[in-house]
C-alpha cells in the first residue's frame, strides 16, 4: 500500500483543526493514513535490512506517535502535522545515528547525521576531523553524496573551537556543532510506487557517513571510508 494523497489531505485538515475533538471524530480516516505509513515502514525495514542490521526491529520501534508532547512547548497543539519514522540498529531509541524519514505536504524529506551531539561527542567528532580529515571529507564530497544530499547543514561555532588554531586547514569543518544532511521529496515522489525505492538508494548514499559518526561516537573504531 503506497503513500496516496488522502495521507496529505488528511494531515493539512488536522493543520487546520488541530484538536481533540476533530482528531476521534476523524479517527477512521487517521486510521487509514497510519495503516498505509506503517506498512511503508515495515517495507523499509526489510530494504533497509539488506544493508543495517535490523534484526529484531519492529514497525513500533521506528515509527513516531502523532500525539505531541506539549508539557514544555508554547505550542500546545495536541498533534504534529507531519508523519515520521527512524530506521536504525535497535531502532529508533538506540540513540545511534539513524535514517529519518518525514511526511508532510511541500516538505516531505530523509535526513540524518549529527542533530543534537553530546559534548563529549563533538569532542570526538572534531578529534577525528583534527586526526584526519580525508575520512570525513572523502564521503561528504563524494559525487553521488553531494548529488543525492547537497551540502551539509548545521550551526557553526563564529570564530575558532576551544583547543584548534583559526588558522587550521579543517577550520571549516571544526567549526560545525552540527553536521547533517536530508534529501527533499515531491509530493508526487511521495505518493509514486517507487518511494521505497528512491528513499532506500538514498539511505544506502547516506550510510557511509552515519557508519562514520556510529564509529566514533559508538563503536569506537576508526572510521572506514564506504563508497
Amino acid at each position: 500500500m503506497a503513500i496516496s494523497q488522502e495521507t496529505f489531505d488528511y494531515l493539512n485538515q488536522l493543520k487546520i483543526n488541530n484538536n481533540r475533538e476533530w482528531f476521534h471524530a476523524n479517527k477512521k480516516q487517521y486510521d487509514s493514513v497510519k495503516a498505509s505509513f506503517e506498512e511503508n515502514i515495515q517495507n523499509l525495514i526489510h530494504s533497509i535490512g539488506t544493508f543495517e542490521n535490523m534484526t529484531g526491529v519492529k514497525v513500533k520501534d521506528c515509527n513516531y506517535r502523532i500525539a505531541r508532547d506539549v508539557r514544555f512547548s508554547p505550542n500546545k497543539d495536541p498533534y504534529k502535522t507531519w508523519l515520521s519514522a527512524s530506521f536504525s540498529e535497535g531502532g529508533r531509541k538506540s540513540g545511534r545515528m539513524d535514517y529519518y524519514l518525514h511526511i508532510q505536504d511541500g516538505e516531505s524529506f530523509l535526513g540524518g547525521g549529527m542533530y543534537s551531539p553530546t559534548p563529549e561527542q563533538l569532542a570526538l567528532f572534531r578529534q577525528e576531523i583534527d586526526y584526519n580529515a580525508e575520512h570525513l571529507k572523502g564521503i561528504i564530497y563524494n559525487p553521488t553524496f553531494v548529488k543525492t544530499f547537497g551540502t551539509p547543514v548545521g550551526e557553526s561555532v563564529k570564530t575558532s573551537p576551544k583547543g584548534y588554531d583559526k588558522n587550521h586547514p579543517e577550520i571549516e569543518l571544526l567549526r560545525m556543532k552540527q553536521m547533517f544532511f536530508w534529501k527533499k521529496f515531491t509530493n508526487e515522489e511521495v505518493i509514486s510506487s517507487d518511494f521505497e525505492r528512491i528513499v532506500t538508494q538514498s539511505c544506502l548514499v547516506l550510510k557511509p557517513y552515519l557508519d562514520y559518526l556510529n564509529a566514533i561516537f559508538f563503536d569506537h573504531e576508526e572510521p572506514v571510508i564506504q563508497l
